[in-house]
């Protein structure tokens, strides 16, 4: 299996920064059960954000600015074990997309999704915007639907 990292290691431009942002993330998801860690522990992933345009569309079309975001993520990787598996990343003239498997468990409740994560960058090649589109088992059932005819 293909890992982020093993990708990451000959990567470049816009695909090396949204790379790094997963990379980023993870680090500092498991460093946040860690007394102190708040929402301004997330400087490493800021320097490749455009924080002042910055805006994040989650999978139920939530809208967040940077601070917003900073605040979800905060709490959030407070409270789970994060990781992911790369599926595949393409690189546009403007975008990256990027599919991961992702886990994640919060207590007792686990679960694992497909996620694709489409970057946008600015001009100076910080990402400015990120739209996240996601797959999931169907609840109560442990299966995918099959909507064969």
């Amino acid at each position: 299996m293909t890992t982020v990292a093993d990708v990451l290691a000959t990567a470049t431009g816009r695909t090396r920064t949204v790379l790094e942002y997963s990379q980023v993330t993870k680090r500092l998801v498991d460093s946040a059960k860690q007394p102190g860690f708040t929402a301004e522990s997330w400087a490493p992933l800021g320097d490749l954000i455009a924080i002042d345009e910055f805006v994040r569309i989650g999978p139920f079309k939530e809208v967040m600015n940077w601070a917003e975001y900073t605040e979800f993520l905060t709490n959030w990787a407070k409270s789970s074990d994060w990781n992911c598996s790369f599926q595949r990343i393409t690189e546009t003239t403007d975008l990256v997309f990027l599919e991961l498997e992702e886990h994640s468990r919060i207590g007792d409740f686990s679960n694992v999704v497909n996620t694709l994560s489409v970057y946008e960058f600015d001009a100076d090649h910080k990402v400015r915007r990120i739209a996240v589109y996601l797959q999931m088992e169907m609840p109560g059932t442990g299966a995918v639907p099959s909507f064969d005819g």
